[in-house]
């Protein structure tokens, strides 16, 4: 039975679903987002899809379908044109700029201190952290400053540089309905060698995957706010480092995404630290190009760190 008929008359299920990943791979934001944001769940994990293709692949061998075999090529080419640009290598050497790194150091970190040493390891320009709690905050600063003598902490987030920062203002990011202390969005300008750029460092809401869907509300009205601020950012070249808690194909981050650009290679799933299966540690930039984004080992936090470098155009 499970063999019965031609090669090109077996498997028309699987040829179905090879057509239908390679739709929801071209076509993902016609997923409704109104429905347990079903749109932004999907885009979350949308490289997994590829994982599809490979069950769909043995499936076809399985049953010997030529009709199956031929149809999973579109869901191939469809995942290597959306995905494709970040397995090319980088530069055999790295442009001038600036080596930033973005981490979530966890509120529950029990080594702040080896976290800032495992951080400097990858001898940065800027570090970005976020969750930043007393007494961890305390290790970091401690820590840190021989090699960064310049930082500005606001709230739970904080930047940590080698070159002079001016006018560090609190960035207001809270969404409505979230009571108490809550401040988690920073800019500040930094002076480096390379010029002046405008950092921001922000950590938006958290999401919940449930019975219902995607719980992005929240995360969603931070991601505006945000967004808002950089778009009325008056200096030429914007960076901006964070937990942004969605990866950039989430349309809910659209209000960032389109106004800055990502890295142009790498993956760099950085959560959870034990299993990444996203990047949701972001680094993105307007008017800089952003290098390919790689991760650094692991610390005491349930995030990786991500690092990149960016050079201004």
């Amino acid at each position: 039975m499970w063999r019965r008929g031609t090669v090109w008359s077996r498997g028309r299920v699987l040829a179905a679903l090879a057509v239908l990943t390679a739709l929801l791979l071209l076509f993902h934001r016609a997923v409704p987002n109104s429905v347990g944001r079903l749109g932004s769940l999907l885009e979350s994990f949308l490289p997994w899809l590829g994982l599809v293709v490979v069950v769909l692949l043995v499936l076809a061998l399985l049953r010997r379908s030529a009709t199956a075999a031929v149809a999973l090529v579109l869901p191939v080419v469809a995942w290597l044109v959306h995905f494709g640009e970040l397995l090319r290598p980088g530069p055999e050497s790295e442009p001038p700029g600036l080596l930033v790194v973005q981490h979530n150091a966890s509120d529950e970190n029990t080594d702040p201190v080896g976290t800032a040493r495992a951080l400097t390891d990858a001898a940065p320009d800027l570090i970005a952290l976020e969750e930043l709690v007393a007494p961890g905050l305390g290790a970091y600063e401690k820590t840190l400053a021989p090699e960064f003598p310049y930082h500005a902490v606001r709230g739970t987030v904080g930047i940590w540089s080698k070159y002079p920062l001016s006018g560090t203002p609190h960035v207001d990011i809270r969404p409505e309905g979230i009571t108490g202390p809550w401040s988690r969005g920073l800019r500040t300008v930094v002076h480096s060698p390379h010029g002046e750029l405008a950092v921001y460092v922000a950590h938006l809401p958290s999401v919940r995957v449930g019975a219902t869907g995607l719980a992005s509300a929240r995360r969603d009205e931070s991601a505006r706010l945000l967004g808002a601020a950089v778009a009325a950012d008056e200096q030429k070249t914007v960076l901006l480092l964070g937990d942004l808690n969605g990866t950039v194909d989430d349309r809910g981050l659209d209000p960032l995404t389109s106004r800055l650009d990502a890295p142009g290679s790498g993956f760099a799933f950085s959560f959870p630290a034990a299993l990444p299966v996203a990047r949701i540690d972001q680094i993105m930039a307007g008017s800089a190009t952003v290098g390919p984004i790689r991760t650094l080992p692991a610390t005491g936090s349930d995030h990786l760190p991500v690092a990149a470098r960016v050079s201004p155009v």
